[in-house]
């Protein structure tokens, strides 16, 4: 499995259908790292992540474990990610890969 890059210019649709696409799970995309609110399908990241985030670039492998992934997107955008089953039925466990987050 190759590298999963995120960009701020990237659309939050855009983001959710690469990680489908890559790892077969759902991602669930948030303004805050609370995670109460959605966040729009046609903002960028850019657009959403919080002022004091660093922003930028981002990229991962298969390997990482869920709850690192969801952190890594916290610390770098100030939003909130949350990986669930492939039907977006319930969340997966934080200390799986993402590549077995999928199956």
């Amino acid at each position: 499995m190759a590298d999963f890059n995120i960009d701020g210019r990237m659309k939050v649709k855009t983001l959710k259908a690469n990680f489908k696409k890559a790892f077969g799970s759902t991602l669930r995309v948030y303004t805050t790292k609370a995670c109460k609110q959605f966040a729009n399908e046609e903002a960028t990241l850019a657009e959403i992540r919080d002022p004091k985030a660093a922003g930028g670039k981002l990229s991962v492998g298969g390997n990482t474990q869920v709850g690192t992934f969801e952190t890594k997107l916290s610390e770098m955008y100030g939003i909130g990610v949350q990986v669930a089953s492939p039907d977006d039925s319930k969340l997966v466990d934080n200390k799986v890969t993402l590549t077995s987050s999928g199956k």
